[in-house]
């Protein structure tokens, strides 16, 4: 069960002018779910995409960032089932296979389509499973499918995400609506997770890749379930230009501005979504670092507290075993810490100070706060002004079983 995080509807999510969605059932892992999703990109948007930084990349990844290189973009072609990585040339074969495919009913060139696979690793694509389904998901491509598209990328969520929301730039009303996936092997490191952000407002193509990177940056690269960068991770942002406001050419400009941050409140409701579904989370933990040198080594504090399994075993189990955390502050690689500097909070409650517990401290205190489904870890460095969130779930024998039962 998802950590407080309510099923969408398709009537909460607004169609984006020029994009339609459409999903069918390929069986390509498993007979009798949707599994294959067309996002059809009417022509003239901007586009750029931020990619997993696992050296071991996925062939859809590989061939996905050689046709972004390209540019004018047109279609997206996405299959749950069947990761294919770890298969080689082969792979890359399947994989523009698929492109092509979708080309010719588009009547596009296959550099316009962009590869997704979320799934097994290791295991060939089988794309003929994909190139049958397409005519199906074709017929179904519409402007309001978004929850359709949000349910057929899915592997081991419980819960299909979408969300959007409207801004207004220029007297105009500008439409942002976005989906992911993920739940399990998920430390997005832009970089298995993907997703697809899209809106109608008119961009400059130039600052695309930027605008993609900075939203990636302050979402889906500050959440983890396990500590695992996927071989497939991708974020794709779209601008359909269609808004009818002036071109936007700087994001510092104030149009710039309400854009990024409307695509930002998505993107993060969307990354923050992955953690409330993670593989058999029962908890959503919001890790604050403060008083840090720089924003990176508070990062570096809350991803080794997030990722260790003593501090989120803990968590699941409600017992505030604290001292893991000091723990883990520690071993965080910073090598001019000073302990003594060091406090500790779980909400309200002041579990450590100076680098010691507080005196004030009471276990009961702890375990009420360890028994919320929602939880802030604050710790301050006591070495600087810098302050980075990280958001996480605890680790539960779920997560276990999910993983053990994944291929069955």
């Amino acid at each position: 069960m998802a950590v407080n995080l309510p099923v969408p509807r398709a009537g909460d999510l607004h169609p984006v002018p020029g994009i339609r969605i459409g999903v069918a059932e390929a069986g390509i892992r498993k007979a009798d779910r949707k599994d294959l999703a067309v996002v059809l990109i009417d022509a003239g948007a901007s586009i750029a995409g931020v990619f997993t930084q696992n050296r071991f990349c996925a062939a859809p990844v590989q061939v996905c960032r050689d046709h972004l290189a390209r540019g004018d973009i047109r279609a997206l072609v996405i299959n749950t089932g069947n990761a294919n990585a770890g298969t080689g040339d082969d792979g890359l074969v399947r994989a523009r296979t698929a492109c092509i495919a979708l080309a010719r009913r588009l009547q596009v060139a296959p550099e316009q389509v962009l590869p997704f696979s979320t799934g097994v690793i290791m295991e060939p694509l089988p794309v003929d499973r994909i190139e049958a389904g397409l005519p199906a998901a074709l017929a179904n491509a519409g402007p309001d499918n978004w929850l359709a598209g949000a349910q057929a990328i899915m592997t081991t969520d419980t819960v299909p995400k979408a969300f959007s929301r409207q801004v207004v730039i220029d007297g105009v009303t500008v439409t942002v609506t976005g989906i992911s996936k993920g739940a399990g092997m998920i430390r997005p490191n832009m970089a298995t997770m993907l997703g697809f952000l899209a809106c109608d407002a008119t961009v400059d193509q130039r600052l695309m890749p930027r605008l993609a990177l900075e939203l990636a940056e302050c979402s889906f690269n500050r959440v983890t379930v396990d500590g695992d960068t996927s071989t497939n991770d991708s974020f794709v942002v779209i601008a359909t230009n269609q808004a009818a406001h002036a071109p936007i050419a700087s994001l510092e400009s104030a149009a710039g501005q309400a854009l990024k941050a409307a695509l930002l409140d998505v993107a993060r409701r969307l990354a923050q979504a992955i953690v409330r579904d993670g593989e058999g989370a029962t908890k959503f933990i919001t890790i604050r670092v403060e008083g840090g040198n720089n924003a990176q080594e508070c990062r570096q504090v809350a991803y080794a507290i997030a990722h260790s399994p003593l501090v989120k075993t803990a968590f699941f189990a409600s017992d505030p075993n604290l001292g893991r955390i000091l723990a883990a502050v520690g071993y965080a690689g910073i090598d001019d810490l000073d302990q003594t500097r060091i406090d500790l909070h779980l909400d309200d409650v002041l579990v450590a100070v100076n680098g010691g517990r507080n005196p004030a401290y009471r276990e009961e205190d702890g375990q009420r706060v360890m028994k919320q489904s929602e939880i802030t870890v604050r710790v301050a460095l006591g070495r600087g002004d810098a302050a980075d969130t990280v958001w996480t779930c605890d680790l539960s024998h779920d997560y276990v079983s999910i993983n053990a039962d994944y291929r069955s």
